[in-house]
């Protein structure tokens, strides 16, 4: 497993334009927009390609197009629909899949309650979207399905991570090609699971809930 903690001077201004308590629903929905944007980016480098002959005004030319299969983008409910425009204005020709995971509060297992994803992931690379890594547990469930089904290659996007959720998600799945790219590493966990400073209730904040 290989980690990104993207840095970069937009990151970075969004990121903390996000954090903040005062920025309302409608603004934290464009921010993580662009945020995804931004890490997405990065975060499909290593897509293959193929040559691709065409025709300019001015002569022909081999270019460059991306090779099948098409990737598959796949938000994790609820808030991982909140990630969902800002990766497929980056890969407008990728088919989209959902994961529904959510964390009991009280015991902290993850209960999966929906799934809509093609039967055969077969030599599809699989970008997976949630916006934070805490706990771990959520990812480490989400790549052992999708591996399941097929996938071949697993690029977890993240706005933000925990060290405990990383050292998880290395302990349980980091002999395996799964790359992860997030916007920060921040500090630790507190004693409820939520990654400090964060910027709290992802979900909430993208649908007005924490007003």
């Amino acid at each position: 497993m290989r980690t990104h903690a993207v840095s970069h001077p937009l990151v970075d201004h969004k990121l903390t334009q996000l954090r903040r308590v005062e920025t309302p629903s409608n603004t934290f929905r464009d921010l993580t927009r662009e945020l995804v944007s931004l890490l997405g980016y990065e975060a499909s480098s290593s897509l293959p390609t193929e040559d691709a002959q065409i025709e300019t005004p001015v002569t022909q030319m081999v270019g460059t197009r991306l090779a099948g299969p098409k990737p598959l983008v796949v938000p994790i409910l609820r808030a991982g629909l909140g990630m969902l425009d800002g990766m497929t204005a980056m890969i407008p020709t990728a088919e989209v899949g959902f994961l529904g995971m959510a964390r009991d509060e009280e015991t902290l297992d993850i209960v999966t309650y929906a799934e809509r994803l093609p039967d055969d992931l077969t030599g599809r690379h699989v970008f997976v979207l949630d916006p934070m890594l805490a706990t771990g547990g959520t990812l480490v469930e989400a790549i052992r399905f999708l591996e399941r089904a097929g996938a071949a290659k697993i690029t977890c996007i993240c706005l933000l991570a925990a060290p405990e959720g990383i050292k998880r998600l290395e302990d349980e799945v980091g002999d395996r090609d799964i790359e992860l790219f997030v916007a920060a590493i921040d500090q630790k966990l507190n004693e409820k699971a939520y990654i400090v400073p964060g910027l709290g209730d992802a979900g909430d904040r993208l649908y007005g809930l924490a007003e």
